[in-house]
C-alpha cells in the first residue's frame, strides 16, 4: 500500500538531523549493479555444481577410516549422467539367429496376408462421388469465383444429398439372418 505525504508528517523521522540523500542512494545501486550481495551472517553457502550428489561433511553420522579422517560416503541416488551420444536408449539389442531358438520355440512370427479389400459396386462408389464430390466442387465453384446457377447448386448440394441418402440406406442393420447374435467373439 503506498504511503501519502500526509501520513509522513504525523510520524517523526527515524533519525533526526541526518537529511537523505536520493542522488548518493541510487549512485550506490548503480555501482554495485552485477555483484552478488554478500550471504547474511549465519547462512551456509552453497555447495558447488560438482558437489551436490555428495553428502555434506559437517552432517552427523558421516563415516570415518581408520585414520579418522572422514571418508566421502557414495554419491546419492540418480547422480548418473551419460555422455551425450551414449546411454541406456542408444542401446540396440543384437538380431535373433536361428541358433537361438530351441525346438519348443515356434522361431519368429510372421503375420498372415491380410485379405483384400471388398469390392464395391457401381452404386456405392456413385454415392460416395456425391458425398465427397458436392462440397468439393461447391467450395471449388466459391474459389474461383463462378457463377452460382441453378445447375451448379443442384448438383453441389442435390449430390451430396443424394449420396449420403444411398449410403445410409444402403447400411446394414444387423438383423441379417446368416449371423447367429449369441455366439460372442471366436478366438
Amino acid at each position: 500500500m503506498a504511503e501519502h505525504d500526509s501520513d509522513r508528517e504525523d510520524r517523526e523521522p527515524d533519525e533526526k538531523g541526518v537529511p537523505f540523500d536520493e542522488d548518493a542512494a541510487w549512485q550506490a545501486i548503480v555501482a554495485g549493479y552485477g555483484d552478488e550481495p554478500a550471504d547474511p551472517p549465519g547462512a551456509k553457502p552453497f555447495k558447488p555444481v560438482e558437489d551436490l550428489a555428495l553428502p555434506e561433511m559437517d552432517a552427523p553420522g558421516l563415516s570415518t577410516d581408520d585414520s579418522g579422517q572422514p571418508r566421502p560416503g557414495r554419491p546419492l541416488g540418480s547422480s548418473v549422467s551419460f555422455a551425450p551420444g551414449v546411454g541406456p536408449r542408444d542401446y540396440t539389442t543384437p538380431e535373433p539367429s536361428e541358433g537361438d531358438f530351441d525346438e519348443d520355440d515356434e522361431g519368429h512370427f510372421v503375420p498372415p496376408e491380410p485379405p483384400p479389400l471388398p469390392t464395391s459396386d457401381t452404386t456405392a462408389r456413385f454415392a460416395w462421388l456425391g458425398v465427397v464430390g458436392g462440397p468439393i466442387l461447391l467450395m471449388l465453384a466459391v474459389l474461383l469465383g463462378w457463377e452460382m446457377t441453378w445447375w451448379l447448386t443442384t448438383l453441389c448440394i442435390g449430390g451430396f444429398l443424394g449420396g449420403f441418402a444411398t449410403l445410409v440406406a444402403r447400411m446394414r442393420t444387423g438383423d441379417d439372418d446368416d449371423v447367429d447374435p449369441g455366439t460372442g467373439a471366436v478366438v
